[in-house]
C-alpha cells in the first residue's frame, strides 16, 4: 500500500490512467475555458452591437423648453455650463461607468438673419447662436479668429460660422449682420448686431460634437415651401448672455454619450435599469431624450438565449465526457479483474480495494484537472470555475475506486446466450430514467424558461435525460429485429450471417452505446438548431424585404415605376401603397365604426408575386390579391385581415364576408369599401410586432378618379442592383410628385429608404450575440462528434474479449481472412447504426420539445424558428455513420491484432 507501490502500478498501467487523464483534463479545460470565451465574445459582440448603433441612439440628452430669460440676467451660459457635471452625478452608477464624451450647449432660438453681403439666390436665412464645450479644440480657423469676447466694442456679437455655411452664404470673417426676432406678420420685434469674426473647419466631421441638431457644418434645407434655410453659429458664453438678455428665446442641452468600450457583459442588467431609472429621477423642467435601452434589452433578451442555448450544448458534452471517464473507469478495472480478486482472495477488504485505487488516482487525476484548469485559465475572458473544477476532480478520482468494487462482479455464467435476460435492478434503474425524463420534460414545457441569468438545472438535465432514455429504449427495442434475422439466416447456407446476427442481437454493451447516443445527440441538436436559426433568418429577411431591393419614402410620382425598371439589372418592379395609421369608417360617409388605427398595405398581386418569384423568395400571394377590384365602390375589395383586426371587426359588425355590409377606408382621399376574405397571421412587408393590419388588392380607379394612387414604396428583383442608383431615381420620382401641385406647402418629405435583402440578412446574422453561438455550436457539433467516436471505441473494446474467443475459434475450424472481416461487419454494423442514428433523431426532436422554452425568435428578428432536418443534416448523419462504422472496424482490428487471437483461448488467459 505504498506511494512507491502505487507509483510503479501506475506506471504499469500507464494507457488506462493516461486515458483517465485526458478525459478529466479535457473536462476541466472545458468547464474553464467555455465561460472565458463566452465572456469574451459577449463583451466583444455587445461592444460592436452598440458602437453600430446610429449615434443618435447612444445619446442621453437633458434639454429645456425655449424660453425668454429676464434682461438683467447674467453668467446664464456659464452657471448652466456648472450643471454638465452635476446631471452626470444624479446619474445611475452604471450609467456612469459607461459614459464617454459630454457636450454642453447653449443656443438660442433661429431668427432671421439680414446683411449686405448674403448671397441673394439663397433666399431666406435663419441662424441659431450656439454656445458649447469642446468648441476650439474640434476645430480649425481658416480666416478670423475665434469669438473670444463675445461682443465687440460697438455693440456687436462675435459669431463664427463654418466654412461649409459661409461660403454658400458668400459671407467672410469682418462681414456686419442684423439678427431679428419675426412676429406674425414678419415685422422685426428685437434687432440685434451682429459681425462675423471667424470662419472655422471641423477637424473630424464625424466627431461627436458635430451631432447636435440643427447642425453648424451645412445649411438644413427648408421643411415646406417658403421657410428659411437654417444656420448655426458659435459664440462666446458673453456673446450668448447678450442674445438671451436682449428678448431672443434660448435653450440648453447637456448630451452625454454612451462609449461601447466601457460597457461590460456582467453590467448589462443594471445598465438597463439604471437607465430605466433615469426619466423617473430627472429634474424638473428637464425633458430626457435617449434610445439606447431599446438595442441594450433585445440584446439581453438575444442574450440569455444564447446562453441557454450554450448551457444545454455544454451540459450534452459534459454527460458525454462523464460517461467516457465511467466506461475508461470499468474497462481499466475489467483489465485488473484478477488482481481485485486475489486481493480479496488473501483476505483483502472493500476498504482496502478503495484504498488502493484511491491512492492511485490521488496521483494521476487531480493533476490532470488541475492541468487543464490553467490551461483554460489561459485563455481571455472572465470566470475561472475553480470550484466546478475542483469538483470535477474530485468525482474523477473517486471514479476508478468504487469502478474497482464491481471488477469482477457478474463475469461467472454465460453471457453468449440469445436469451440472456436483465437483472431486476437494471430494469427498475432504465424505467426510472424514463420516467423522470418524461416528468422533466412536462414539467419543462408548463413552466418554460427561467430568464434570471443563472444556468436553469431543470432545462440543461432534461435533455441528457431524454437522449439517455431514447438510448435506453432504442437498445432494448433494436435486438428484437436482428435476433428474428438470424433465425432466418439460421436456415440459409453461410455462417457469417448467422452469426453475425446473433452475436449483435444481444445488446451486451449497452453503458457505451448509451454515451454514443448522448453525444450524437449533442451534435445532432448543434446542426438542427443552427440550421434552424439560419432558415429562421432567410425568412425573417424575406418579409422585410420580399425581393432584392425595397425602397420606402412617401409619395412617388407614378411614372417612378418605368424610372426603376429601366436600371441596370433590374428584371420586375411592383410599387406599394402603405398606410401606417388608417381608421376604418362604418359607411361611405366617414362614419366612425369602432374600429382602431390599422395598417393598411395595398399591393398588386400579380406583379408582387413575379418581383418575388424572380428574386428567389417563397411569398405566398392568395389569388384574391391578384385580382383588383373596379375601385369604385359597387364591389368591395377582397381584404387579408390580421387575427386582431377580424375580431374587431366581428364586434363592430363589418365582418361579413359576403360585403353586405364592408367596412370603408380612405386611401389618398379615396373611399375604398373592404371585405374580410381571410384572415392572416402576418404577410411580407408588415411588421412583426404590428398586430392590426389589412392587405388590399391594388384597386382598378377609374380614369377621372379625382386622387390617382400614388406608391409609397417599390420591391425589384434584379441581379447587383445599385442601391445609389435606385436611390437617385426614386428621389426624382418623390420630388416630381412634390412639383407636380398635388401636395403644396406641405413639409418636406423625408428621404427614401433602400433596403437590400442581402443588408438585412447580414444585419440578422450579424447581431451581437451571433459570435457566441457560432461558438457554441461548433464545439457542440465537433466535441460531440468527436466523443461520439471515442464511445464507439469504448463500445467495441468493452466486446473485444468475447469477439477473440470467438473468431480465435471459427479461425481454428477454417474461417477465411474474408469471412472473417465479414463476421465482423455484420455484427457491428446494427450496433453502430443504431446509437448514430439514434443520437441523430434524439437530436433532431429535441428542437421540437425545447424550442417554445429556448427563446430562438430573439435571434431571427422575432420569425419562428423552423425546426426540421435539412438534406445537408442527412448528409452529415449518414456520412458520421459510415466514418464511425469504418472506425468501430479499425479499432476492432487493431485490437485483435495487439492481442494475438491464437493467445485469448488459453486457459485463465486475461486479455
Amino acid at each position: 500500500m505504498s506511494v512507491f507501490g502505487a507509483v510503479r502500478r501506475v506506471r504499469a498501467y500507464g494507457g488506462h490512467f493516461l486515458l483517465l487523464a485526458v478525459l478529466t483534463l479535457v473536462t476541466a479545460l472545458l468547464i474553464t475555458a467555455v465561460p472565458r470565451v463566452a465572456d469574451r465574445l459577449t463583451g466583444q459582440g455587445l461592444r460592436e452591437y452598440v458602437a453600430a448603433q446610429p449615434v443618435a441612439r447612444r445619446d442621453l440628452t437633458y434639454a429645456t423648453q425655449p424660453e425668454v430669460v429676464p434682461p438683467l440676467a447674467q453668467r446664464l451660459a456659464a452657471t448652466r455650463a456648472l450643471e454638465l457635471a452635476t446631471l452626470e452625478r444624479r446619474m445611475p452608477t452604471a450609467v456612469q461607468q459607461v459614459i464617454g464624451e459630454r457636450w454642453y450647449a447653449a443656443q438660442t432660438y433661429p431668427a432671421r438673419l439680414t446683411g449686405p453681403r448674403l448671397a441673394a439666390d439663397k433666399g431666406l436665412i435663419d441662424l441659431g447662436l450656439r454656445s458649447m464645450t469642446g468648441m476650439p479644440e474640434a476645430a480649425t480657423l481658416v480666416a478670423g479668429r475665434w469669438p473670444e469676447q463675445g461682443v465687440t466694442e460697438q455693440g456687436a456679437i462675435e459669431v463664427a460660422l463654418a466654412d461649409s455655411v459661409a461660403g454658400p452664404l458668400g459671407v467672410t470673417a469682418g462681414d456686419r449682420f442684423r439678427l431679428a426676432i419675426l412676429d406674425q406678420n414678419k415685422k422685426p420685434i428685437t434687432v440685434r448686431e451682429m459681425e462675423l469674426v471667424g470662419v472655422f473647419t471641423p477637424r473630424d466631421r464625424r466627431a461627436g460634437i458635430w451631432d447636435s441638431l440643427p447642425g453648424m457644418l451645412g445649411l438644413t434645407p427648408p421643411e415646406g415651401d417658403g421657410d428659411p434655410f437654417v444656420a448655426v453659429g458659435y459664440t462666446a458664453e458673453d456673446g450668448f448672455d447678450a442674445a438671451a438678455t436682449a428678448g431672443f428665446p434660448v435653450s440648453f442641452s447637456w448630451r452625454y454619450r454612451i462609449a461601447p468600450a466601457e460597457i461590460a457583459a456582467g453590467q448589462l442588467s443594471d445598465l438597463i435599469g439604471g437607465l430605466a431609472a433615469l426619466d423617473r429621477a430627472r429634474p424638473a423642467g428637464l425633458t430626457l431624450t435617449q434610445g439606447v435601452d431599446i438595442p441594450l434589452r433585445r440584446f439581453a433578451e438575444s442574450l440569455a438565449a444564447a446562453r441557454t442555448l450554450l448551457a444545454v450544448i455544454a451540459a450534452g458534452l459534459l454527460a458525454t465526457l462523464a460517461g467516457l471517464t465511467l466506461l475508461a473507469a470499468r474497462l481499466a478495472a475489467r483489465r485488473r479483474a484478477t488482481e481485485y480478486a486475489l486481493i480479496r482472495a488473501r483476505g483483502g477488504s472493500t476498504v482496502t480495494v478503495l484504498r488502493r485505487g484511491l491512492t492511485e488516482s490521488v496521483l494521476v487525476l487531480p493533476l490532470a484537472a488541475g492541468a487543464g484548469w490553467l490551461l483554460g485559465g489561459r485563455l481571455p475572458g472572465a470566470g475561472t470555475g475553480l470550484r466546478w473544477v475542483l469538483l470535477a476532480g474530485l468525482l474523477a478520482t473517486l471514479v476508478p475506486p468504487l469502478a474497482a468494487l464491481t471488477a469482477g462482479r457478474g463475469t461467472g455464467g454465460r453471457t453468449d446466450l440469445v436469451g440472456a435476460r436483465a437483472t431486476a435492478l437494471r430494469r427498475t434503474v432504465e424505467v426510472t430514467v424514463l420516467v423522470i425524463a418524461a416528468l422533466g420534460a412536462f414539467l419543462l414545457r408548463r413552466r418554460g424558461l427561467t430568464l434570471d441569468g443563472t444556468v436553469d438545472p431543470l432545462l440543461v438535465s432534461v435533455p441528457v435525460l431524454l437522449a439517455v432514455a431514447a438510448a435506453l429504449l432504442a437498445l432494448r427495442a433494436y435486438p428484437w429485429p436482428l435476433r428474428l434475422l438470424s433465425r432466418a439466416a439460421a436456415r440459409a447456407r453461410g455462417s457469417v450471417a448467422f452469426l453475425g446476427t446473433a452475436r449483435a442481437g444481444r445488446a451486451a454493451t449497452t453503458g457505451p452505446l448509451v454515451v454514443v447516443v448522448l453525444a450524437i445527440a449533442t451534435a445532432a441538436f448543434c446542426g438542427v438548431v443552427a440550421a434552424g436559426i439560419e432558415t429562421g433568418r432567410d425568412r425573417a429577411a424575406a418579409r422585410a424585404v420580399p425581393g432584392d431591393v425595397l425602397v420606402v419614402g412617401e409619395r412617388f410620382a407614378p411614372d417612378t415605376t418605368e424610372g426603376l425598371a429601366g436600371l441596370p439589372g433590374v428584371r420586375a418592379v411592383t410599387p406599394l401603397l402603405t398606410v401606417p395609421g388608417e381608421r376604418p369608417y362604418a359607411d361611405r360617409a366617414g362614419r366612425f365604426g369602432g374600429v382602431g388605427e390599422t395598417r393598411v398595405l395595398l399591393v398588386d398581386g400579380a406583379r408582387f408575386a413575379d418581383v418575388a418569384r424572380r428574386a428567389g423568395v417563397a411569398v405566398p400571394v392568395p389569388d384574391l390579391l391578384r385580382t383588383p377590384g373596379d375601385g369604385t365602390g359597387g364591389t368591395p375589395l377582397p381584404a387579408l385581415v390580421s387575427p386582431a383586426l377580424a375580431a374587431e371587426f366581428t364586434a363592430a359588425g363589418l365582418a361579413d364576408r359576403d360585403g353586405r355590409r364592408p367596412a370603408w377606408l380612405d386611401v389618398q382621399g379615396n373611399r375604398l369599401p373592404v371585405r374580410t376574405a381571410a384572415v392572416v397571421a402576418g404577410f411580407p412587408l408588415v411588421d412583426q410586432g404590428v398586430d392590426r393590419f389589412l392587405v388590399l388588392p391594388w384597386p382598378a380607379l377609374p380614369a377621372d378618379a379625382p386622387n390617382p394612387l400614388a406608391p409609397t414604396g417599390f420591391v425589384l428583383a434584379g441581379d447587383r442592383v445599385d442601391p445609389a442608383a435606385v436611390a437617385r431615381v426614386v428621389e426624382e420620382g418623390q420630388r416630381r410628385y412634390q412639383r407636380a401641385g398635388t401636395v403644396n406647402g406641405g413639409d418636406r418629405p423625408r428621404q427614401p429608404t433602400v433596403l437590400t435583402r442581402s443588408a438585412v440578412r447580414a444585419e440578422l446574422g450579424g447581431s451581437g450575440v451571433n459570435g457566441l453561438l457560432v461558438f457554441g455550436f461548433t464545439i457542440g457539433a465537433v466535441g460531440g462528434g468527436l466523443l461520439g467516436l471515442l464511445a464507439l471505441a469504448f463500445a467495441v473494446l468493452a466486446g473485444a474479449r468475447a469477439r477473440g474467443q470467438v473468431l480465435s475459434r471459427l479461425r481454428t475450424m477454417g474461417l477465411s481472412r474474408g469471412q472473417w472481416r465479414g463476421l465482423l461487419l455484420v455484427e457491428l454494423t446494427p450496433l453502430v447504426l443504431v446509437s448514430v442514428l439514434t443520437g441523430a433523431v434524439v437530436g433532431a426532436l429535441l428542437p421540437v420539445l425545447l424550442t417554445p422554452v429556448l427563446g430562438l425568435p430573439a435571434f431571427t428578428g422575432g420569425v419562428a424558428v423552423p425546426v426540421r432536418f435539412e438534406p445537408g443534416l442527412v448528409a452529415g448523419v449518414l456520412g458520421l455513420a459510415l466514418l464511425a462504422l469504418g472506425f468501430a472496424v479499425a479499432v476492432e482490428a487493431l485490437n485483435n491484432r495487439r492481442l494475438r487471437l491464437g493467445e485469448v483461448l488459453r486457459l485463465g488467459e486475461e486479455s
